[in-house]
């Protein structure tokens, strides 16, 4: 039981700390600021149009100059892949709870 313990501790502390490399060099990069930055940031195009319908008095609605992309990517292998992988970190915790708690 000891030695599966220590397995266990090392396999999630290795994977913590993969987990935060990843995160520190994404952030690092500017990779979240840039993803935030395009979502948020209007497209020269969008804003010409803006101001041209501001000077003919038009109704403005903001729908209308922003672009949407609310497409969903899963498909049946990725639902089932976040399904096990979820399985898999409700399970660590309660072992990892059961290891540290009484």
């Amino acid at each position: 039981m000891h030695k599966k313990a220590n397995k266990i501790l090392k396999y999630l502390i290795l994977t913590s700390f993969i987990t935060f490399l990843s995160l520190y060099i994404s952030q690092s990069t500017g990779y979240y600021e840039y993803r935030a930055s395009k979502k948020t940031a209007l497209t020269n195009k969008q804003i010409k149009e803006f101001e041209n319908d501001i000077r003919k008095g038009k109704k403005v609605d903001i729908k209308k100059y922003i672009e949407t992309n609310n497409k969903n990517y899963q498909n049946n292998l990725s639902k089932t892949s976040e399904k096990c992988i979820q399985k898999v970190i409700d399970k660590s915790f309660k072992l990892l709870g059961n290891l540290v708690g009484p």
